[in-house]
């Protein structure tokens, strides 16, 4: 029950149901049958998974999502998502992993492998280009092939080529004038004949108009699927615009996923996962994934006198486990900031929770994601200062599929901005701390406000167990050891993107009826990739502009210290070798990363890009690890539309091993041999859009 479909069952010749859940936070059903309430454990979101920067540590969360899934009797899981972080404000940015593709694609290699240890498939989504939440089941993406090539396929090149997902759902959206589902070019060229993929390719829900084309592309399997779909698969076959051997090969790509799964095989699933000990990794895994965005004379972790707390912010009471929509889970329960400083022995004021928990919140027009924050008296807080030993203020932000961002929410609301700043200058004035919890599921502007609190701690939407996984950072039982895998800007519109995205669009066609291909209204009917790959920290640091906090940045309860980076060349690689040590006081973990500068050539390039990453163990005070990070020559290639090739530009490449993008700490010089792989011409803008 509640799963998001099936591949129906054809008895008389043996074929089973094969059952598909939504995820990817976890297993994505509602298993109620009759009296009985099963629950699934609803671990963090992707982007704080990719938080982490531990492949290590996603590969044992989807291990654990996987063995879930399948003692509840479902075969493939719709997951991982891997669109790219292209605008702050695209709904479904909590699904996805990054605005860096390497990042998002070796995040899913992690997951896809954890999973499919099970012997159960994933399905990773949405491929490709599903940016943004207006309109999707229409809009037209027009991107150059560059930034396909380089951006919004690069993901789902490393994870098919890396991990081989059993399926893959095609997104609804057009690319350049096609459908994702009806291209040949997109599935079959790409996919197939460059990649090397050998499973199967399924709709997402609803996805596409003409089935016969879908087939043709090479879509095996559309879902759930209607009766025009069908009607025109029939007639396609009837009046031989479709040939059979095509839709023979689609139905041979599906029993081979059928025969694969463990409905077919047999197995007894026993709807009892080990729901504690789920439980315990999901707790254990969000406070990696955290991000200590500032920590002013060691105002955390909490000291021993810390222990009577003023907890501001409704969200603080009410925790946001994870988004809406398809990434959303029937949990147990959710575990509040709250109940998680309770359970570490931290005295919460009782007068303060009781006025939080009798504020009855009106409801404001336009409101979509965040609660209205209730107002507060300077007088509470000043009582507050008096009786506690500092305060915690939770911002919250709800994140959603089917519709995106409004531009208030990427703000604080006025009630908010007036909370921080009453709560911070009536501490001060009591020589208390103050410390910011940022309960979101994408990315605030903090630049205008920042310099206030003491400290800001990202918890991201942390699952069931986020008030303890908070805690346990807090209290420093856990040392902060996440890193942006996004830039926070200090506007919106500092993102080039901004110029076309549909920034607080009033129009909803999310579930339109399709009328046909139109460019009627700009970023609704059709959105302009005009940034090409210019996306993230790929703008922000080619162009040198502030930002708030850049990509890969996150501080620690300890320091680490980098040896000079070493290098050596071998078999089309390009080896570094640096070591981190642990300079400070307490155990931690550092994720550190390998950027690449390329030398002047025929293509205009970004300043760098991530090539490569690695996290240390827990290292002791003093302890020391060698990290290797390892850069295959090809990788270093750059799409030349001209030629339709990657060109690798010789020269000196300067590799430099990075704590975040904007903080280098030591660099090499390798020379590169020049190098050309041709590819297939495809996937070109419609002629109206070509400069």
């Amino acid at each position: 029950p509640g799963a998001a479909g099936r591949i129906n069952p054809v008895p008389r010749v043996g074929i089973p149901c094969v059952v598909l859940s939504d995820g990817p936070a976890g297993c994505g059903i509602l298993p109620v049958e009759g009296e009985e309430n099963y629950f699934c454990t609803h671990f963090p979101i992707e982007t704080l998974l990719s938080s982490t920067w531990d492949v290590d540590l996603v590969r044992n969360v989807g291990e654990v999502i996987g063995n879930e899934a399948k003692e509840y009797g479902v075969d493939v899981l719709l997951a991982p998502a891997i669109n790219i972080h292209r605008h702050p404000l695209c709904g479904r940015n909590f699904e996805y992993f990054s605005e860096d593709p390497l990042l998002a694609g070796k995040m899913a290699v992690a997951y896809v492998d954890g999973v499919q240890s099970n012997d159960i498939g994933t399905s990773v989504k949405h491929f490709a280009v599903n940016n943004q939440e207006t309109n999707r089941m229409n809009n037209n993406a027009i991107v150059s092939p560059r930034a396909l090539r380089e951006i919004y396929l690069k993901a789902f090149e490393i994870v098919v080529k890396e991990s081989q997902p059993w399926t893959i759902m095609s997104s609804y959206n057009r690319i350049n004038d096609v459908y994702a589902s009806e291209s040949p070019e997109l599935i079959t060229t790409i996919l197939r004949d460059e990649w090397g993929y050998k499973g199967t390719v399924m709709t997402d829900w609803w996805g596409g108009a003409d089935g016969a084309a879908q087939m043709i592309a090479g879509n095996d399997m559309i879902e759930p699927g209607t009766k025009e779909q069908a009607a025109h698969i029939i007639e396609g076959v009837k009046n031989g615009t479709l040939d059979e051997a095509v839709v023979d090969r689609n139905v041979r790509r599906i029993l081979e996923l059928v025969v694969r799964t463990p409905r077919f095989k047999g197995y007894k699933y026993s709807n009892n996962p080990d729901m504690k000990a789920h439980a315990t990794v999901t707790r254990q895994s969000a406070t990696e994934g955290m991000v200590l965005l500032k920590n002013e004379k060691q105002a955390l972790p909490l000291s021993p006198k810390d222990k009577n707390i003023a907890l501001f912010g409704g969200v603080s009471y009410n925790f946001f486990s994870g988004g809406t929509g398809s990434g959303d889970i029937h949990r147990p329960y959710v575990v509040s900031l709250l109940d998680g400083l309770k359970n570490q022995q931290i005295v919460v004021d009782d007068n303060i929770k009781a006025i939080y928990q009798a504020y009855n919140r009106p409801q404001e027009q336009g409101e979509q994601m965040r609660i209205n924050e209730m107002p507060m008296d300077t007088a509470i807080i000043k009582y507050a200062a008096k009786n506690n030993d500092m305060a915690i203020i939770t911002f919250g932000r709800i994140s959603g599929e089917y519709i995106d961002r409004i531009s208030s929410d990427f703000f604080l609301s006025d009630t908010e901005r007036e909370l921080v700043k009453n709560v911070t200058r009536i501490f001060h004035e009591a020589n208390k701390k103050v410390v910011v919890v940022l309960n979101v599921g994408g990315v605030i502007e903090t630049q205008s406000w920042k310099e206030m609190p003491d400290a800001i701690l990202l918890s991201w939407q942390a699952g069931q167990e986020g008030g303890n996984s908070v805690a346990d950072i807090l209290t420093g039982h856990a040392n902060p050891s996440g890193k942006l895998p996004m830039t926070f800007p200090v506007t919106l519109s500092d993102h080039w993107s901004s110029l076309n995205f549909p920034i607080d669009q009033k129009i909803d066609r999310r579930w339109s009826v399709k009328t046909g291909l139109t460019h009627e209204t700009k970023n609704v009917d059709y959105t302009i990739y005009d940034e090409g790959v210019y996306v993230g920290y790929r703008w922000f640091d080619t162009q040198n502009l502030q930002v708030s906090y850049p990509f890969g940045y996150g501080l620690s309860y300890t320091t680490f210290e980098y040896s000079k980076p070493s290098v050596k060349q071998d078999n089309g690689k390009v080896i570094v070798e640096v070591t981190v040590k642990n300079t400070g006081k307490v155990a931690g973990k550092e994720a550190v990363q390998l950027y690449v500068e390329a030398p002047a050539g025929k293509l205009d390039k970004p300043v760098h890009e991530l090539k490569a990453f690695d996290k240390t163990k827990m290292l002791q005070p003093g302890e020391s690890q060698v990290i290797t990070l390892a850069v295959h020559t090809d990788d270093l290639a750059s799409f030349d539309e001209q030629t339709s090739a990657w060109v690798t530009d010789g020269g000196k490449y300067k590799f430099v091993v990075a704590a975040s993008s904007r903080d280098p700490r030591g660099d090499v010089m390798v020379d590169i041999s020049p190098s050309t792989r041709k590819v297939n011409n495809v996937l070109n803008l419609p002629a109206a859009f070509k400069k």
